[in-house]
């Protein structure tokens, strides 16, 4: 069933329907599992570096989270004496549009204030975060920050990083990209330590959000000589 409706109203319905009908909500009922199988991420990370833990990870932020589940993966694995403890500081990227958790941070509060969500990061939209308050402890507690981009960034860290890395992301990973980039810039994250840049969808979801912000493809016969100009006239424009 579609509703028509922020993240927020259809988590609020959903609520409602299972509180009436007695059926199971996934995001209520059985979040445990869902939030602790969240720190497969965490073993990603762990395991694509060789077993040791990033100096710094930026994280994309809706409810909060998978925040802190990265975090819980990292700190177990150094419990048990599974990795070096590497004194790893979390992040929590946000859009502009919908940054409850980063204003919190900014204000150095704990309280995270509920917002109506405008942003082209649907799936980072949720103005109440369930887990906004544990993000908000965990990025202190590791002398980590929190940043938010606007929607001209966002897509520009999306351009960025198909460009550089051939990478297509969503408009999540653009927040991401677009938040770790001011933080380097604001010197929150030297550029010569480890960082890890959560990239957490695919950007077949979200295509329309480069609607009009990407050149028309330009489109040619199958003929080599017609490819062979439009090169050439690109060396010339360049040039």
């Amino acid at each position: 069933v579609a509703v028509h409706g922020t993240y927020d109203e259809v988590n609020r319905l959903c609520s409602e329907i299972a509180d009436k009908y007695r059926w199971a909500f996934v995001n209520v009922n059985f979040r445990p599992f869902y939030s602790e199988g969240s720190k497969s991420y965490g073993y990603e990370i762990m395991e694509q570096l060789g077993w040791r833990a990033p100096k710094h990870v930026v994280v994309p932020m809706a409810s909060g989270s998978l925040c802190t589940k990265i975090h819980k993966s990292i700190k177990e694995f150094t419990q048990l004496g599974l990795i070096e403890d590497a004194g790893t500081k979390v992040y929590g990227a946000q859009a502009t549009g919908c940054s409850p958790i980063a204003k919190s941070v900014k204000e150095g509060t704990d309280l995270i204030h509920p917002v109506h969500p405008e942003t082209i990061a649907k799936s980072l939209a949720i103005g109440n975060p369930a887990d906004g308050f544990y993000a908000n402890r965990v990025m202190r507690d590791t002398g980590g920050w929190s940043e938010d981009v606007s929607d001209d960034e966002i897509v520009a860290a999306m351009k960025l990083l198909a460009e550089t890395e051939g990478i297509f992301t969503e408009t999540a990973g653009g927040v991401t990209l677009g938040v770790t980039k001011k933080l380097i810039e604001q010197g929150r994250i030297p550029k010569d330590e480890s960082i890890v840049v959560c990239i957490t969808g695919n950007g077949l979801k979200t295509q329309e959000a480069l609607t009009g912000k990407i050149n028309d493809p330009r489109i040619i016969n199958p003929s080599l000589s017609e490819f062979d100009r439009l090169v050439e006239a690109d060396a010339k424009l360049a040039a």
